[in-house]
């Protein structure tokens, strides 16, 4: 068993280990519980009954936090002409092609969304084992592979919040969804509408109850189980 500092045992004593909270009480908790000093991500981690070898159960997508992740977004986009005009213009950190492609090549990875028009892919195919163990890869399932025409949209998108979220090797889900410094009202409804995103993409090889256990948790804080039931009915609306 790892072994825990003092702020975070002090901390998880105002936890009930044995309950699940709502999603209000266990956000209020986090918020509560958050003990380091600096402003923490709230992440939230679902535990599915899926089975990430079978294709039919695979389950990845994105949303759009209605009040973003609390993080400045740096978004890259690879583009070429008129695209990459548009790319800039629509507020993207970083717009190029080959130029792009060699520097990270040689290690450079300073931004957190990569995009990219599909007539680019023939550049990006080869930074596959460099961005896709870091979750930069663009990809069209993750709609990070798109025309030209829809490049202000995604960026637009990717800048005021839109994260990923994809079920793991070990059937769970993490995403962020907003930092402690935001008001409960603001995480819960992050928190809607990542659960919405989730319970209405259910794969079509899915069996039984999908998600098996929620819970919500600061950085270094503990962490708060949260009723699935009551998670699984929020809505955005």
């Amino acid at each position: 068993m790892p072994k825990h500092g003092k702020k975070y045992l002090e901390a998880a004593k105002k936890i009930d280990r044995t309950r699940e909270y709502s999603p209000r009480e266990a956000l209020e908790l986090v918020k509560e519980t958050a003990y380091a000093n600096f402003d923490e991500t709230v992440e939230l981690h679902i535990r599915t009954n899926l089975d990430p070898r079978k294709a039919d159960q695979q389950i990845r997508g994105t949303v759009v936090l209605p009040h973003g992740t609390g993080k400045q977004v740096r978004v890259l986009v690879f583009a070429e002409g008129d695209a990459a005009k548009a790319a800039e213009e629509a507020g993207a950190d970083y717009v190029g092609g080959e130029d792009l492609a060699q520097k990270i090549q040689q290690g450079w990875t300073d931004f957190d969304v990569a995009i990219a028009t599909p007539d680019m892919m023939r550049i990006v195919g080869r930074l596959g084992r460099i961005l896709g163990p870091r979750g930069l890869m663009p990809s069209p399932k993750a709609g990070t592979v798109v025309p030209p025409e829809d490049l202000p949209r995604v960026i637009k998108e990717a800048k005021a919040g839109r994260i990923e979220y994809r079920l793991d090797k070990t059937a769970n889900i993490h995403v962020p969804i907003g930092k402690v410094s935001f008001s409960v009202d603001q995480l819960l409804e992050n928190m809607a509408a990542v659960m919405e995103a989730i319970v209405n993409n259910r794969p079509a090889g899915a069996k039984g109850q999908m998600i098996r256990r929620v819970a919500v948790t600061s950085t270094m804080g503990p962490g708060v189980r949260v009723s699935v039931a009551e998670a699984s009915q929020l809505r955005t609306s």
